[in-house]
């Protein structure tokens, strides 16, 4: 007997919706005034030649631990003192935040809604790093039925009452949702919680988005 199709698309923000960092490097260097390739660490993209983030994917510091360091460094390179990351994020982004949200997330987000798919997002630092406003300034986030985010309930993945705290906010049990994210810890916990999982490629975001309409019965376009 086949699996029901799924109910509910809960995504991670950061990397899945929006682009990394390590993507628009080029953005950021335009956007603070520095030259061309001066930020060089590459995160998932060249793993071997950024210590920090292996890392941080051993385990050894965590992901708020590490984005405070790059923006403590991309501060001094400018000349100021950053203390959070979200001072990073403002002064990189903030002009035009619609431009760092990936194309595929726009498409398997509108094809989901469409077919009357519930939406949510997971996230442990939606409003840490991106600030209270950013949200606001993002039209595709008005299609999702919940937003929970770490920044205001002191629970980060892959802890499992945030798993179950989304569950709650969208009324569904764990096998009807599809959990989208690009970190494999907080992939590992989901599944310990029996949702679906997919380990989200930043490097082929449209394969990641394809298998996780899949669950669907839906394509991505």
């Amino acid at each position: 007997m086949s699996r029901p199709l799924a109910q509910a698309l809960v995504l991670d923000f950061g990397g899945v919706i929006s682009k990394t960092l390590f993507e628009t490097h080029d953005m950021t260097e335009r956007a603070l005034g520095l030259a061309p390739c001066t930020l060089k660490w590459l995160g998932p993209f060249a793993p071997d030649s950024d210590p920090l983030w292996s890392a941080m994917q051993r385990g050894e510091i965590s992901e708020r631990d590490y984005w405070l360091t790059r923006s403590r460094e991309v501060g001094r390179m400018v000349g100021e003192d950053w203390p959070d990351m979200e001072t990073f994020v403002k002064r990189a982004r903030g002009a035009d935040p619609e431009t760092v949200i990936r194309p595929e997330a726009e498409r398997a987000i509108r094809i989901a809604s469409e077919a009357g798919c519930k939406l949510a997002i997971l996230s442990n630092e939606l409003d840490l790093f991106y600030g209270a406003d950013f949200r606001s300034r993002l039209p595709v986030l008005a299609r999702f039925d919940a937003v929970v985010d770490a920044t205001h309930t002191k629970i980060l993945k892959p802890d499992p009452r945030a798993y179950q705290r989304v569950l709650d906010e969208l009324g569904l049990e764990a096998e009807d949702c599809v959990f989208v994210d690009d970190q494999r810890r907080n992939i590992v916990g989901a599944t310990a919680c029996s949702m679906r999982t997919v380990l989200f490629d930043v490097r082929n975001p449209a394969a990641s988005y394809s298998e996780a309409l899949r669950h669907f019965g839906l394509e991505l376009d």
